[in-house]
């Protein structure tokens, strides 16, 4: 796959592998700042244009990435991929090859992780994986954000995350290794993290000095955790696996109040949504608004995301 800068200019968001621990922290440096002062940053785009393709429905990913250009005075363009000719077969270098020529930057929320890939060893222009079945990057980065506006640090913390070893899951492995975060993960022995996954995060992890943990205990993984998080146990494209998963975790691991009670009394909930309530979580778990945190997280969204396009496309953190 084609290397781009060095730098954080014109960089790709593909997994967080490509992206330091420095340059993860300044990422967040810099979200808290526009959130805190967004009027200093309505311009910093100015003249740019993101363009969007979704192959998945989107409520979040869509909103605060569109939003995020707009505030800071850069355009986006939402393409779905079935309106695009990369829908009827055109292979994906030509779409990436001309998209260089009208973009600053494309975010992309698909299925295959390896399609996001091929789109990124062609294009010059930086690729954002808004999501794909392996990996939700941009996702990650808000829960880190939302952790840390909570703890101020990360070493010492521990999250707990109870489900479906999925995207979501992987992603919040890597940024925890990253960033040296506690993360233990309960999931059915049938539904764990990648293998490959795992063995890169707890690699990872030596260097950060956090600790990764795969179970498929829930009550030991929530045991002292500081922050409790799940999703949803049918993911998008799995849908005919419903009733099977159902049964697979509806007895242990769904997040309810006998599960918490193992965490630390001040423990905070989150979950990227949406959210079926009753299933992965009950309603007087993440409709707790003394624990829950899942509006502030997906708020959060919209900072990272600014700041990381602000990084990427700029090159800078200045305003």
């Amino acid at each position: 796959m084609q290397v781009k800068e060095e730098n954080t200019y014109g960089k790709d968001i593909l997994t967080l592998l490509e992206w330091e621990k420095e340059e993860i922290l300044d990422i967040l440096t810099l979200a808290l700042d526009m959130k805190t002062n967004p009027a200093d940053y309505s311009h910093a785009l100015s003249g740019k244009i993101l363009g969007m393709i979704f192959d998945k429905p989107s409520t979040r990913t869509r909103v605060s990435f569109e939003a995020g250009m707009l505030q800071l005075g850069g355009q986006a363009i939402v393409m779905n991929s079935k309106e695009l000719q990369i829908g009827r077969g055109e292979p994906i270098k030509d779409t990436a090859k001309v998209l260089d020529e009208y973009l600053d930057a494309i975010m992309i929320r698909t299925f295959s992780h390896k399609s996001v890939e091929e789109l990124a060893s062609y294009a010059k222009i930086p690729i954002i994986n808004g999501l794909t079945d392996e990996h939700h990057p941009c996702q990650a980065l808000a829960d880190l954000l939302t952790i840390f506006e909570i703890k101020d640090q990360f070493d010492g913390v521990k999250l707990a995350y109870i489900g479906d070893g999925n995207n979501v899951c992987h992603s919040l492995l890597l940024a925890c290794a990253k960033v040296g975060l506690d993360i233990t993960c309960a999931t059915p022995e049938n539904y764990a993290v990648n293998g490959e996954i795992l063995a890169l995060s707890q690699q990872l992890a030596e260097k950060s000095g956090s600790k990764i943990i795969q179970t498929t205990d829930a009550k030991s993984a929530t045991n002292e955790a500081d922050f409790i998080y799940t999703d949803v146990w049918t993911s998008m494209g799995q849908e005919e696996e419903s009733k099977l998963r159902l049964h697979a975790f509806l007895e242990k691991y769904q997040v309810n109040e006998t599960l918490v009670r193992y965490a630390k009394p001040n423990y905070h909930f989150l979950h990227c949504l949406p959210a079926h309530r009753g299933e992965e979580v009950t309603s007087e778990v993440i409709d707790d608004t003394e624990h829950s945190l899942i509006y502030q997280q997906a708020g959060n969204r919209l900072h990272v995301q600014k700041a990381l396009l602000l990084t990427i496309l700029k090159g800078s953190t200045s305003r």
